[in-house]
């Protein structure tokens, strides 16, 4: 919020400064003199103008800094997060003893692909990877694809959401 005042108040006093250039050149262009003032004090309020112009400028590059970084910052950690997530997902599919054949069907479930498109990528028919898709739910200990997607989604949480208790995996039942 503080931040917020100080880049309004910063771009008060650009707006300022520029209209006073600007307002100066359309007086001289025009001949709209009204009352004159001292010397000095025009060539202070000149100086004012121009550095308030100068400081808004430094502020905006400064900005455009931290965005850049900000921006990096966050594209690091959307590939942290997707290579966790992968490590998550094979840590599953190990616990779950899934066959390679399996292994594939649970990926491209994740990934949102159809029974239809599964079978068209893996060239098998669409009751080969239904027949995997069931496998894959019965050792995960899910009934469905959104099921199986929550798994992967409350381990990325950590501890998930506040008073809810994750589902335990098979695994963990059986321990």
């Amino acid at each position: 919020m503080k931040s917020r005042v100080v880049y309004i108040l910063l771009f008060a006093v650009q707006f300022a400064c520029a209209f006073f250039f600007l307002y100066e050149i359309f007086v001289n262009l025009l001949g709209l003199r009204a009352a004159p003032i001292s010397w000095r004090l025009y060539e202070f309020i000149e100086i004012g103008a121009a550095l308030g112009l100068v400081i808004g400028v430094l502020v905006t590059a400064r900005m455009l800094v931290l965005s850049h970084r900000r921006e990096r910052k966050a594209a690091a950690n959307l590939r942290l997060a997707s290579g966790a997530f992968m490590q998550v997902l094979e840590e599953r599919f190990d616990a779950w003893g899934l066959t390679p054949a399996e292994r594939d069907v649970a990926l491209l479930s994740v990934k949102g692909l159809s029974l239809g498109e599964i079978a068209a990528l893996r060239s098998t028919s669409g009751g080969t990877v239904k027949a995997q898709s069931t496998a894959v739910y019965r050792k995960a200990g899910v009934n469905s694809r959104a099921q199986l997607l929550s798994l992967f989604i409350d381990d990325l949480m950590g501890d998930g959401l506040p008073g809810v208790q994750p589902a335990a995996t098979p695994i963990e039942k059986a321990g």
